[in-house]
């Protein structure tokens, strides 16, 4: 596998999966389930125990900056580039990416909407959830994408059905109520921090798996320093791992955006 200078290509990749986290929710089909099993407790703990640990464990903050250095890598090449994020809390996300210290895209995210630019072929994208859910095939929104870069899970765990078990690895989570889409949370035994989070759709051959490293204590909650997003489809494997080398919470942050005269609008259908 060779290390590229820069390739566009791979720009025009990594931009959208910055924000939109490469599947990050594949879309339940609607089925009915006619009878879903309580889930049964694993040694003395039930899946409901588990995850009220985990959102007991939730981070409180205002605003939060990051600095990070991020690889994309598939079966042909690999780009490293450096991304700086900042969220402020299910309000606005904006990444900046760049290379050699040159901006190459920006990327601005709020509940209703989702925008992005690159400068190398001077075009930009400006749309909601809607249309990027209707492309992906996916359900989206600000939250998962807020929860992905915060380690935490991309659903809302308290409002699902979920059976227990435990391995070597952790307690695992698995959602009885997605129907074709299979989603699983493996947890830490002690923390009830997210381990991995996998999104499965057998019949469509892809699947996305999201496992956090390193995690961090700051006095606002524990944070995962490296996160490893791998994407598997008929066509090949994908992976963008994030390692991050700076985080602060709840500091006044900017968020500058606008679009530069003469970029060409892109739609995606």
């Amino acid at each position: 596998m060779n290390v590229t200078k820069f390739n566009f290509s791979n720009l025009k990749r990594l931009v959208p999966l910055l924000f939109i986290m490469a599947l990050a929710s594949c879309k339940t089909q609607q089925a009915v389930v006619a009878s879903i099993p309580e889930a049964p407790k694993e040694k003395g703990i039930s899946a409901a125990e588990v995850i009220a640990n985990h959102y007991n464990n939730k981070i409180n903050f205002s605003t939060v900056y990051i600095k990070s250095n991020v690889r994309f890598s598939d079966e042909k090449q690999t780009q490293n580039v450096t991304a700086e994020i900042k969220i402020k809390k299910d309000e606005q996300i904006l990444v900046s990416v760049r290379f050699l210290g040159i901006t190459m895209a920006k990327a601005l995210i709020t509940p209703s909407s989702v925008s992005y630019y690159e400068k190398m072929n001077g075009t930009y994208f400006e749309g909601d959830f809607t249309g990027l859910t209707q492309w992906l095939g996916t359900d989206l929104d600000y939250a998962k994408i807020q929860n992905m870069l915060l380690g935490e899970a991309f659903d809302n765990l308290q409002q699902g059905k979920y059976a227990l078990s435990t391995s070597d690895e952790g307690f695992e989570l698995t959602d009885l109520q997605s129907g074709k889409t299979m989603k699983s949370f493996i947890l830490d035994k002690e923390k009830y921090s997210v381990l991995s989070q996998a999104i499965a759709q057998p019949e469509q051959d892809r699947m996305i798996n999201v496992s956090y490293r390193d995690y961090s204590l700051f006095k606002e909650g524990s944070v995962p320093m490296q996160t490893l997003i791998e994407t598997f489809q008929s066509k090949g494997k994908t992976e963008i791992s994030f390692n991050y080398t700076t985080l602060t919470f709840n500091e006044e942050l900017s968020f500058p955006y606008s679009i530069p005269n003469g970029y060409k609008r892109i739609l995606i259908k």
